[in-house]
């Protein structure tokens, strides 16, 4: 085989001071920063990047065109979602062999499949376009138009069209620069969107779109605070609209009917500071998940007609009240039965209550898994869709009759091959951390998989945005499984997996904590002879890629390898920077480096900015040049003073995707390759076949 290149790309320095009102940094590679992207020395450095990391990994190209081969031969090609049903038609997508997007389709009810019309081929839309996402569809009161958000670049900058159902036609109208939020008014000539800030890609209006009509669209509502972002929905009543304001940590809803031409929406309850909440209409009340007085979150009924009661919270009557021990994340509402998804003990659960009656728990059948509320668009349904899934389970979609308690199975995920889950073990373990508190780790491995320290470990965690990681089943890990890896989930602090305590104790000024115990459940991993130090490749991407820098600025001796991808490097910089998109949104969840506490506690850990003279272990970047949540010269920076500083001589790798945003390919295939890259990455570290010298 040839040698891979024997320097990797090397930026020029160029003098940039970083001012805050705390002092200055210099930041030689701000350069790389170009937001028009069309910068030809940036492209060129970006480009030579990814030939360097391509010749360097040459060697394993092999070894990842068989990971891809063997993950792709596990899928079924030509498959399809189970239906759901909704205001008289059934409605699922499809796969064709082959086809890199789904299509949708629906169907009348009672009519035979043959009947069934396609409403949007996602293969054909994509024609032309490197990058392809359809991030939501609407269907209008009377079911005869179609109103989509896609996006062609990755950016998350959408543009919305219309379609005639009856003619299959493409309406004029198209909208740009919108978020994938929509709702429909009952009149079936009325839009409401929500329009982005070009700059910093938020959503800050919400207008009305009269089809047909070249006028401006009306404004409806416009958002004062830009550390807030708007949703809009149509509740599943139909007979509400719904504006949600919300930040991190606090929310304000209006509402208004869906028959009302004039708009007039309503604040439900002010915004008040560290109060979150969210709606649903049922009959003459509506449901609220809210945390007045409620770590937890609890769900509590509030009379439609009573409006002082609506603005006054102490008033709400609980319908499922806070527990200490139990995180109510999700509800569904149903004519006569609430559905909550809650989280309990580490793990997503669902819990039923018939109005009047006791909740109850769905049973699970494995020791780490994950439940959680499918398509249920109907009210009047006596019947609740959900998904279980675990690690070694297959997403499985179950219908329960809520009246006879009859569970049928509808679904389970293929796994084309010689699938086995009786070859495959799971189990859920507490680490204590450094502090004393317990974090919960989920781990699977085949059966035959020696447990003596000997195997190689791959360990992902998240902990950021109380976003929880689940242990649910993936196909493509059995290629990691099935060579001998163990591989196993940190639940560490900073998602939602212990409730809200387990989120505000890895925000803010606890964040370390988010660190701390990731390299804690390394260290009890290797105390309990699931690995070795040096044998454990460890993978997070966006905060978590934030994550992977911050430990291996830490501890980069327990691990063999690491994956970023699209890392959250640095933060201070681009925290101190508003113009930069989403930034403003960000304050609750990391702190304002305008503070002078905050700067100092985010300078403390930002991998960018902690970049030392020390050895770190072989290292994968990835990134998008259309990210919109992390702009790509925030990893191309970080690799540029990795290499700088560090003392090491292992491999520091940046892929970008030129043709991309933050969730990478967006082809299902092509996602596919990304992960067999990362694989590859890891599978050769570990049986010493990428001994590449950077």
């Amino acid at each position: 085989m040839p040698l891979p290149p024997s320097r990797p790309p090397r930026p020029a320095q160029r003098s940039h001071r970083v001012e805050s009102p705390h002092g200055s940094r210099d930041d030689p590679y701000y350069w790389l920063r170009d937001d028009t992207r069309t910068d030809p020395d940036v492209l060129a450095h970006l480009r030579a990047e990814n030939e360097y990391t391509a010749a360097m990994l040459a060697p394993v190209q092999p070894l990842i065109d068989s990971l891809y081969a063997e993950i792709v031969a596990r899928l079924k090609q030509d498959d399809s979602s189970v239906p759901s049903r909704y205001r008289g038609y059934w409605y699922w997508s499809h796969f064709e062999t082959g086809r890199q997007y789904p299509i949708y389709l629906r169907r009348r009810d009672g009519a035979p499949e043959a009947e069934a019309v396609v409403l949007l081929d996602c293969n054909a839309m994509a024609q032309g376009h490197a990058f392809f996402q359809l991030a939501n569809y609407e269907v209008s009161p009377d079911n005869r138009l179609l109103a989509f958000a896609v996006d062609t670049v990755g950016r998350r900058q959408f543009q919305l069209r219309i379609k005639d159902l009856a003619t299959g036609d493409l309406l004029p109208d198209v909208i740009e620069n919108a978020e994938a939020d929509l709702a429909w008014a009952d009149d079936n000539r009325t839009l409401l969107y929500v329009e982005k800030d070009p700059v910093t890609l938020l959503g800050r209006r919400v207008r009305r779109h009269e089809l047909g009509s070249t006028a401006p669209d009306a404004l409806v509502y416009e958002e004062p605070d830009e550390s807030f972002g708007i949703a809009l929905e149509r509740s599943k009543s139909e007979r509400y609209l719904f504006i949600g304001s919300e930040s991190t940590t606090s929310s304000e809803w209006r509402y208004a009917r869906t028959d009302d031409p004039a708009f007039a929406f309503t604040v439900f309850a002010p915004r008040a500071e560290d109060h979150e909440y969210q709606l649903d209409h049922l009959d003459d009340r509506f449901l609220v998940r809210t945390n007045h007085q409620a770590q937890n979150f609890r769900v509590v009924s509030v009379p439609v007609a009573d409006r002082p009661a609506q603005q006054q919270p102490q008033h709400w009557r609980d319908v499922i009240a806070h527990d200490l021990q139990i995180f109510v994340q999700d509800f569904e509402v149903f004519r006569d039965f609430l559905a909550v998804s809650e989280r309990s003990g580490g793990l997503s659960k669902i819990r039923v209550q018939r109005w009047g009656q006791a909740a109850e728990l769905l049973a699970a059948d494995d020791p780490a898994y994950t439940m959680h509320l499918g398509s249920n668009p109907e009210m009047d349904s006596t019947r609740l869709r959900y998904v279980y899934t675990s690690l070694t389970t297959p997403a499985t979609t179950y219908d329960i009759d809520i009246h006879s308690g009859e569970r049928t199975l509808l679904k389970r995920e293929p796994v084309l091959g010689d699938f086995d889950p009786a070859r495959y073990a799971s189990e859920f373990l507490w680490a204590t951390a450094r502090d004393g508190e317990r974090v919960p780790v989920s781990i699977v491995y085949r059966r035959d998989t020696p447990r003596d320290g000997s195997a190689p470990l791959f360990l992902y965690a998240y902990g950021s945005y109380g976003l929880s990681m689940d242990p649910a089943f993936s196909s493509a890990r059995l290629s990691l499984l099935d060579r001998g890896f163990i591989y196993a989930i940190a639940h560490i602090r900073g998602g939602q997996e212990l409730g809200r305590r387990w989120y505000e104790a890895g925000r803010l000024l606890a964040k370390w904590n988010t660190f701390n115990d990731f390299i804690d459940v390394t260290d009890f991993l290797i105390a309990q002879r699931y690995a070795t130090a040096g044998n454990i490749y460890a993978s997070g991407g966006s905060a978590g890629g934030l994550l992977m820098g911050a430990v291996i600025n830490t501890a980069p001796e327990k691990y063999g390898g690491v994956v970023a991808n699209v890392p959250f490097v640095d933060i201070v910089t681009t925290m101190l920077d508003e113009s930069i998109p989403l930034t403003t949104l960000e304050y609750d969840e990391w702190g304002d480096p305008n503070e002078p506490e905050f700067y100092r506690y985010m300078l403390s850990y930002s991998p960018y900015d902690n970049v030392r003279a020390q050895a770190y272990p072989p290292l994968l970047v990835t990134t998008g040049l259309w990210d919109s949540q992390v702009q790509y010269y925030e990893p191309a920076k970080w690799v540029a003073r990795l290499r700088d500083r560090k003392t090491d001589a292992n491999p520091t790798l940046l892929h970008t995707n030129l043709e991309a945003g933050h969730g990478g390919q967006s082809g299902r295939f092509e996602r596919l390759r990304e992960v067999a890259r990362e694989y590859g990455f890891v599978i050769a570290l570990a049986g010493g076949g990428l001994a590449l010298r950077a």
